[in-house]
């Protein structure tokens, strides 16, 4: 069982995750595409659609009675907000020991599934075979915040912008370049669903203000704080270094970080630490690529951690 390879199929295979997951799986040493699903590319080769796809696998149109009988070991769902809970249900039904990873936020505020962000999650997972991934700019809040969590003294700002692969495949005004050319687009200032996922997990309460830019991938956030005790940023920085020491996906800087420089990587980097006069306002800057860690890269950590594997097997630590 040592050498076991794991099967896996994926839902809603043609938008930008999809196409990512569908990469990350191909290149993993203990894993191996069964099948891949979507209703605008089914019957073509998947090797046409995705660059350096190596073998003679064609996307489906598979509904949820077919993708629950396909006898692969995990579901992945990349498909949009509601869109989900006939393939669980039928999955339920039909193959309840396949594991389900959902990157909807569809179960990010059910109980009964695992939530999972492994570098503050990992300790929760006991064998649950529903999985729900977290939101990216929420990946990037909680990451940012986390550490801060015990000294908080009020709710947390948090400042996102995004490039425009975050709004999906389905046009509109936030995916779309002409209208966000020398532009920055705000949107759902106030009650996002990612600033309510991420008050649920951390049990503080944020203030999440989202932006596209016109850049394809990538998040910067930027988190406000304040905190009850007074701190340095040399003492701040070092308090992430020691909380993060054991994560290879995460990088903890004195800059802060680019955009630029975290687009197409598997990890995070968290830097930028500011200080106000009285050390009790604190800035921190985190990046990560929407599309990876944001996305993909979280699910195949899920995948990993529910194959008994170690949650970074397969993934590019310097890509």
């Amino acid at each position: 069982m040592n050498d076991r390879i794991f099967t896996v199929g994926i839902v809603g295979a043609r938008g930008h995750t999809g196409a990512e997951l569908i990469r990350l799986v191909q290149a993993h040493p203990r894993m191996r595409l069964g099948f891949v699903s979507s209703r605008e590319f089914a019957g073509q080769a998947v090797a046409g659609q995705i660059e350096g796809f190596d073998g003679d696998l064609h996307y489906g149109n598979f509904a949820p009675d077919a993708a629950a009988g396909q006898g692969v070991d995990a579901v992945v769902l990349a498909l949009p907000n509601g869109k989900g809970a006939p393939f669980v249900s039928t999955i339920d039904r039909l193959a309840p020991e396949t594991v389900v990873v959902d990157l909807s936020a569809d179960y990010r505020f059910d109980y009964s599934w695992y939530y999972g962000l492994p570098e503050l999650t990992r300790e929760r997972y006991a064998g649950q075979r529903r999985i729900s991934n977290p939101g990216c700019y929420a990946t990037a809040m909680q990451l940012a915040i986390a550490p801060l969590l015990e000294r908080l003294d009020g709710p947390v700002q948090a400042f996102g912008v995004s490039g425009y692969s975050g709004a999906g495949t389905t046009p509109s005004d936030r995916n779309d370049p002409a209208l966000l050319r020398d532009n920055l687009m705000p949107y759902a200032l106030s009650n996002h669903i990612h600033e309510r996922e991420v008050a649920r997990q951390l049990g503080t309460s944020v203030e999440f203000m989202p932006h596209v830019a016109p850049h394809f991938r990538g998040i910067t956030l930027t988190a406000n704080a304040h905190l009850a005790t007074a701190t340095d940023a040399a003492a701040l920085a070092a308090h992430y270094r020691v909380r993060y020491a054991d994560e290879p996906l995460i990088a903890v800087l004195d800059d802060a970080p680019w955009v630029s420089r975290i687009a197409g990587r598997h990890g995070v980097e968290i830097g930028g630490f500011t200080v106000s006069p009285d050390g009790r306002r604190v800035v921190v800057v985190a990046t990560l690529d929407n599309l990876l860690k944001g996305a993909a890269t979280q699910a195949m950590q899920n995948l990993n951690l529910a194959f008994g594997l170690p949650d970074i097997t397969g993934i590019p630590l310097s890509a």
